[in-house]
């Protein structure tokens, strides 16, 4: 279990002492076979590595595949190949997943053994460097994960049993690595699957518009990657003292423009905060002639398990993995599902993303009635409130009440004027909520396991407002996040907040609401910001000189 071969160093990293592996329910490091449930299971199989080092992973295959050689599906992720990182909140009641849907073989966000052994498949899950029993020090998305699992595709797809075609499937981390690695372009990669992963750790996660994330990063530092027989990188360490856009976090994006392979893009509208909008940035830049999207408002883990999105699972591999002409290439490139309400709306059919003919309209914000109205108000008018650190603490909202039925699909942007009294800088909280014709608020699905969620959700320190033009367009502000420019007492700066992707229907009578504030508007749910810059009070100008103004993506069905 260990190699005397260098590694690729990192001298900019700290890494830490890891998590005991028992806590971990570690069963420790014991190769050898079994068959169980129609399944041989090898565990703890070596596969070598370009550098000498060696990986560890579960090969699941059928017990009698017959003459035919198999497909591969490979997870890749810290959690623990054994389901180290308990199985047990993703099929919980709050995550929405029937424990009929998984069985006890499969690992947290991973594809099931079981069913997909059924269906003529080999199945692998891989301890990356560093973690659990594998040898080395973990790193974090780096080029050493990616070459790791380029080795590890390749050692896959020429085994006797192999047809020479793998995939790659899995949730949240085991997404991320997807598009590190496919970005690589191993020889036998065949076809992608992420399922709701960021692609941009800085702006996805780590800093939201500028303000540091403390909630989830902190519980998925400590914890989540934390079990290792030598050392883990130490994420929450490290994140702090890179608050900027720097090469630290640019080391850890794939080159996106790479990814060739075919690839089944799974997001969400509930994942605000975490996985939405970088996985709809990847299905924009990656390079694949055969690409699909999928973007749904539910429950992380309830939908990647339920039997009909497996069944589309299966049907994606079957056509990518095995040639079977089974109907996919018909299936429409993009299906959005429009929300009316918690767990209930419509599937559009689209033919790309963003969707083409949204036409952006701008939804003036005035601060003498807390509306939002169709013009520009002539009149000046301006409103404050308290700007201290603290969940919800302080904020103002502006709603718009619509007199037809209106759908919202795509990216929005929130032009706030915004002074700040007391500090130098502003840590600004949006969130765009939906209002019933009787003005109660309809929740959403939100992350895995809450039902607290608004429509959606942005983030801006004003310091940090400066854009990159080249990347930025009118629905969406690119944020440079390389320097501060800190604020001047009594002037009023324009902050262009990009709101992430969202879709949503509004009946005649029924409002949507900005909430603006100077802390976290969804409380007691991951992501969190504990600490932020605000003091004093936030003054928001709007009417005559200032345009600010919430601009929404208004689809027509067709």
């Amino acid at each position: 279990m260990s190699s005397d071969k260098p590694q690729l160093t990192y001298p900019h990293l700290y890494f830490r002492e890891p998590n005991p592996l028992a806590d971990g329910n570690y069963p420790g490091f014991a190769p050898g076979s079994r068959v169980a449930d129609g399944m041989r299971i090898d565990r703890d199989v070596e596969i070598p590595v370009r550098d000498g080092s060696v990986l560890y992973a579960d090969v699941h295959r059928p017990a009698d595949p017959g003459a035919a050689a198999l497909p591969v599906l490979i997870s890749w992720g810290p959690y623990g190949k054994h389901g180290g990182r308990s199985t047990a909140p993703s099929r919980s009641a709050a995550s929405g997943v029937d424990p009929s849907w998984v069985s006890p073989y499969a690992a947290i966000e991973a594809p099931d053994p079981l069913f997909w052994c059924r269906h003529g498949y080999a199945v692998i899950y891989i301890d990356p460097r560093g973690t659990w029993s594998t040898p080395g020090d973990y790193t974090l998305a780096s080029e050493q994960e990616a070459q790791d699992f380029h080795d590890a595709i390749e050692w896959a797809g020429t085994r006797d049993w192999s047809n020479g075609k793998v995939g790659l499937s899995g949730v949240s981390y085991l997404s991320i690595a997807q598009w590190r690695v496919a970005a690589t372009r191993p020889p036998h990669l065949a076809a992608i699957n992420p399922w709701e992963g960021l692609t941009d750790f800085y702006r996805d996660i780590a800093y939201h518009g500028g303000i540091p994330e403390t909630g989830f990063m902190e519980v998925f530092a400590r914890h989540s990657l934390g079990y290792s027989s030598t050392r883990v990188e130490d994420l929450e360490r490290l994140a702090p003292e890179h608050p900027f856009d720097d090469a630290y976090w640019d080391a850890k994006r794939a080159v996106l423009e790479n990814v060739e392979v075919p690839a089944y893009v799974v997001a969400s509208w509930s994942n605000q905060g975490l996985h939405g909008r970088g996985t709809l940035e990847g299905f924009k830049r990656i390079s694949s002639a055969d690409k699909w999207l999928e973007v749904h408002g539910r429950k992380t883990w309830e939908y990647y398990y339920r039997p009909e999105n497996v069944a589309s699972q299966l049907k994606f591999f079957d056509w990518a993995l095995k040639g079977e002409d089974n109907g996919w290439t018909e299936r429409p490139k993009v299906l959005t599902e429009v929300r009316e309400r918690a767990n209930a709306g419509y599937v559009a059919q689209e033919r790309e993303w963003p969707i083409a003919r949204t036409e952006y309209v701008p939804l003036h914000l005035d601060a003498a009635t807390g509306t939002l109205v169709d013009k520009p108000p002539l009149a000046e008018a301006e409103v404050s409130y308290p700007a201290q650190d603290g969940d919800g603490v302080g904020g103002t909202r502006f709603t718009y009440r619509f007199t037809e039925r209106t759908r919202l699909t795509g990216h929005a942007k929130l032009r706030l004027w915004l002074e700040a009294r007391g500090s130098d800088d502003a840590d600004v909280f949006v969130a765009l909520r939906k209002k019933d014709a009787t003005g109660q608020e309809v929740p959403f699905p939100f992350f895995a396991l809450y039902d607290n969620g608004p429509v959606a959700l942005g983030w801006l320190r004003a310091s940090h407002r400066a854009l990159d033009e080249r990347r930025s367009t009118p629905w969406q502000p690119w944020h440079r996040h390389d320097r501060e420019e800190l604020l001047e007492p009594g002037v009023p700066v324009a902050l262009d907040i990009e709101i992430w992707p969202s879709s949503t229907l509004f009946e005649p009578g029924e409002s949507l609401e900005v909430v603006v504030q100077a802390g976290d508007v969804v409380t007691g749910v991951l992501p969190g910001h504990r600490v932020t810059r605000n003091a004093g009070d936030h003054v928001i100008r709007t009417g005559g000189r200032f345009d600010s103004h919430l601009l929404v993506p208004v689809v027509a069905d067709e």
